[in-house]
């Protein structure tokens, strides 16, 4: 049986959307024994030209909520990006988990060639839903999801590539 479109966006966004829940509360952990504020945690970058972590982990949750809705011809829920603390970020994160869940084989299965317009930077890009989600959605999902990891691993929190990977 060929990979559904199902298949190739779900399972990925939830094994990493839940790996992020348990690297915030290992973070958060961290922060508390190192005496880190945690304001201080959200708003680390790895370079200065590059978004802090807080923003790295919205856009993850932008990708996913934004695929998965996309594909299925859904509302996009919109979530004002006004978390301030690990407590908001992980109910971001288990929003958008619920959410990715919330949907089933059939509403994203055949989207293959469904025609996907998107605004980037002022223009409009359109994609069949297999490139938008292969070539554009889940690799801008992993970058932030990876850069955010990036930021807390370079933070000192100890975690390693089995908590990026979550449970497979």
């Amino acid at each position: 049986m060929p990979l559904s479109m199902y298949q190739a966006a779900v399972p990925p966004f939830l094994q990493i959307l839940g790996s992020l829940v348990e690297i915030i509360d290992k973070t958060e952990a961290h922060c508390s024994t190192a005496k880190i504020a945690p304001e201080v945690m959200l708003q680390t970058r790895l370079i200065p030209d590059m978004f802090p972590l807080v923003r790295q982990i919205q856009i993850a949750t932008d990708q996913a909520k934004g695929a998965v809705a996309r594909l299925a011809g859904e509302e996009i829920p919109s979530y004002p990006d006004s978390e301030v603390d690990f407590v908001a970020l992980k109910e971001r994160l288990r929003k958008t988990i619920a959410f990715v869940k919330s949907f089933k084989p059939e509403q994203i299965d055949g989207s293959e060639e469904k025609n996907i317009v998107l605004k980037l930077g002022g223009t409009e890009k359109q994609f069949s839903g297999r490139h938008y989600l292969l070539n554009f959605s889940l690799p801008n999902f992993y970058f932030h999801a990876t850069t955010a990891y990036a930021i807390i691993r370079s933070s000192g929190v100890a975690i390693g590539k089995t908590d990026f990977l979550g449970k497979i």
